[in-house]
């Protein structure tokens, strides 16, 4: 072997040694970040169930302790869901869900609730909407104090009939301006207390037991 090709030979490991290198660094931070991605979407979560279930109300892992339920035309979803369930010493505290206000005024609203055992409401917090800036956004606590008033109300708290806007004749106040966006958030919530209501036995059944 002349010096030549030994010198192109050479070259050649090398490059082949850098370029193996340089993809174990890209798999390697590739990793790190999804993981990284994964941890503060899991942080993420946890403080926004904590805004509706006080972590000083349950002691398992909420995150771990879930329940995958299909969709269903009460939470106005079109796929499965996930349901986490806050106990205190194994014994059922609350669940926390998601569901959406199909009707919104700029489409749907994707609301995260909360439901104590006895069918009271822990909270509401919408985590998605384009309701129009300055009318429909009163739905988010920075904006309003209005959605923070469905803590503590049940199906019988108001009486059915009253879980409208006050302008459809109910009990709940809309925005100035703006009505339609109030009145779905109100229907969607009480629609999700009436699916609590029918399958909250099965909502806080062992993860090992299948949703029917």
């Amino acid at each position: 072997m002349n010096t030549l090709q030994h010198h192109v030979i050479s070259i050649g490991l090398i490059l082949a040694a850098f370029a193996i290198g340089s993809s174990s660094i890209v798999v390697i931070t590739e990793k790190a970040t999804r993981q990284k991605i994964i941890d503060n979407e899991r942080q993420t979560l946890l403080k926004a169930i904590n805004i509706l279930i006080p972590k000083q109300y349950y002691n398992n892992d909420i995150l771990a302790d879930t329940l995958e339920i299909p969709a269903e035309q009460k939470l106005a979803t079109s796929k499965s869901s996930t349901v986490y369930r806050a106990r205190l010493d194994g014994n059922p505290i609350a669940v926390v869900f998601t569901s959406i206000a199909p009707d919104g005024y700029s489409g749907k609203i994707k609301l995260l609730i909360g439901v104590y055992n006895n069918g009271d409401l822990a909270g509401v917090r919408v985590i998605q909407h384009k309701e129009t800036p300055g009318l429909g956004d009163k739905i988010e606590p920075r904006k309003s104090d209005w959605i923070n008033r469905f803590s503590g109300l049940s199906l019988n708290d108001p009486v059915s009939s009253q879980w409208q806007v006050k302008k459809d004749g109910g009990y709940f106040d809309q925005f100035t301006g703006a009505t339609i966006t109030p009145r779905a958030v109100v229907r969607a919530v009480k629609n999700a207390l009436l699916y609590f209501k029918v399958h909250q036995e099965t909502l806080f059944k062992p993860q090992f037991e299948k949703v029917l």
